[in-house]
């Protein structure tokens, strides 16, 4: 365990010095486009409304093909889109099976459990 939290301390020294340097990098960035931001915020200025419009006609139209297509009920290929269709997931409540399972034994060979796996938190 002592080896474990040697390691968890190492990563944590690596990953705030990998941060002072991200920081340092963009306050480095920020200097650099000072020179130019000017331009930017014209250039955006400019294309930014054009962009929204866009992007909200294509969602709007979006979410009517994603109505239509469950209406349809199948999936649909454009000539370069594919709007998948896919039925709804089906889900247990798998505590009350556990606790069926407890007086019926045999539903236990159905089941199936994947690999444990491990997160890392920051510690409070």
């Amino acid at each position: 365990m002592q080896l474990i939290i040697a390691k968890l301390d190492q990563l944590s020294e690596i990953k705030a010095a990998a941060e002072v340097t991200r920081l340092d990098h963009e306050a480095k960035r920020i200097e650099i486009m000072q020179a130019v931001q000017a331009q930017l915020d014209d250039l955006a200025a400019e294309y930014e409304p054009l962009i929204e419009s866009a992007e909200e006609r294509a969602a709007a139209l979006e979410a009517e093909i994603k109505r239509d297509v469950l209406a349809h009920g199948a999936s649909v290929r454009g000539s370069r889109l594919f709007a998948v269709f896919a039925r709804g997931r089906v889900s247990w409540d798998t505590k009350a099976l556990d606790a069926y399972a407890n007086t019926h034994p045999e539903v236990v060979e159905f089941r199936k459990q994947g690999d444990p796996v491990v997160s890392l938190r920051i510690a409070k």
